[in-house]
């Protein structure tokens, strides 16, 4: 059902990733950023991670206000960058587990099964664009 729904309207998956990628930009940018003794996530990580974001939403908002004909080929690219975030997420966290509290690991799993879960979402969109 939801994927009808975007399948119809696929320019609007590129707004709510825009958007959450903002919001995780400002989490890991200003509210992690002031909290790295709970934390624990190191400031240049952080800083890392929340830039990187800021360059996703930059192309969901031109996808967006631009709407090019061939969605499919843009939808599966947010998704396959989305995943490779969670992917350098993941490593820059392990590579780092030894000064991570619980807090950020917590943190940094739920970010991962988020953006994970709506990049799936928008690859089963892109195939059901093909049809």
């Amino acid at each position: 059902q939801w994927i009808n729904h975007y399948k119809m309207r696929p320019h609007s998956l590129f707004l709510l990733d825009g958007f959450g990628a903002l919001f995780s930009s400002f989490l890991l940018g200003v509210v992690l950023m002031n909290l790295v003794p709970i934390f624990g996530i190191p400031q240049n990580i952080l800083c890392l991670l929340a830039i990187i974001p800021l360059f996703f939403a930059a192309l969901d908002f031109w996808v967006y206000f631009s709407r090019p004909i061939t969605m499919r080929k843009y939808l599966r690219t947010i998704a396959w960058l989305n995943i490779l975030y969670c992917c350098l997420s993941l490593a820059l966290a392990v590579g780092h587990c030894e000064v991570i509290s619980i807090y950020g690991w917590c943190y940094i799993i739920s970010e991962v099964v988020l953006v994970t879960l709506l990049a799936v979402f928008e690859i089963k969109v892109s195939r059901q664009l093909e049809k």
